[in-house]
């Protein structure tokens, strides 16, 4: 499937996160230690936001993420509070620009890893339940663009858990409804530019891998010989589908069936359930 990481925290260059670390997003498009599949070149993504915009960059493109030099370019010279990152291991729809990850409508961005079973079948379904004035930026054909104009159309703006969780809970019993037992499979982020949400679900209860980073502080207390952690904010922090290292206890697992926050403060971990809808 896909590999994806959220950085949210004190400005750095997109390079220090994408290519620096020892098993960076670059080095997981080629060698995935836990995906579904190991190489990851079916196009890739990166969106940030700049400090006086609401509505964040994305540059996309098809080919692999570890061959190509624009994204090589612009990793050396963008710096930023807040970006998403994506590699993409196509589950069938085709490789081209707007399929890949993230999405993006007004301030929000989403990318997605997994997949909703029986897609083809409940695609109608779940399109006609897009808010009309929402349908025209659909651009792609990938499920998981679906799912988020389907969130937006479920309250996104107002409650994003909810959202996701009524979007969750409209797929599976569209799935059902298709003979479908276990419809969804997915690890979601999702932002406005000033939070993150992240998620873990699967109908069958077991989800891709995702991993969230300690707080900064108690990295320190562990590892004080490492000096960039002195230039970074207690707030700072990753979520990723897999570690970017193996350092003890900068990695936890996003518990199975849970949501996340990324916000100023104490982050948070909750429960998450689909919603009937």
């Amino acid at each position: 499937m896909c590999r994806w990481l959220v950085y949210s925290g004190t400005p750095v260059l997109l390079d220090d996160v994408l290519y620096r670390p020892e098993h960076s997003l670059i080095d997981q498009s080629l060698h995935a230690r836990m995906g579904v599949e190991t190489t990851n070149g079916d196009g890739f993504g990166v969106g940030w936001y700049a400090w006086h915009l609401r509505t964040p960059a994305v540059i996309r493109d098809t080919g692999p993420a570890w061959s190509n030099r624009n994204l090589r370019e612009i990793a050396d010279h963008v710096r930023s509070s807040l970006f998403f990152a994506h590699v993409r291991a196509s589950t069938g729809t085709a490789v081209q620009q707007t399929n890949c990850h993230p999405f993006r409508h007004g301030r929000w961005m989403w990318m997605h890893n997994g997949a909703i079973t029986g897609f083809s079948a409940m695609r109608r379904d779940l399109m006609m339940s897009i808010a009309p004035e929402l349908f025209p930026s659909l651009e792609g054909t990938t499920d998981s663009e679906v799912m988020f104009h389907v969130a937006l159309t479920l309250g996104l703006d107002a409650d994003p858990p909810g959202a996701v969780a009524r979007m969750a809970g409209l797929v599976e019993r569209l799935g059902h409804e298709h003979g479908v037992p276990e419809p969804l499979q997915m690890t979601v982020a999702v932002t406005d530019g000033e939070r993150v949400w992240f998620f873990r679900y699967s109908s069958g209860g077991a989800s891709r891998s995702l991993y969230y980073s300690s707080r900064v502080e108690d990295v320190r207390a562990l590892h004080p010989d490492l000096a960039f952690l002195n230039h970074i904010s207690d707030e700072t922090r990753l979520v990723v589908s897999e570690p970017l290292g193996d350092l003890p206890g900068v990695w936890n697992t996003v518990p199975e069936n849970s949501y996340g926050v990324v916000q100023p403060g104490r982050g948070l971990l909750r429960h998450f359930e689909p919603e009937p809808v």
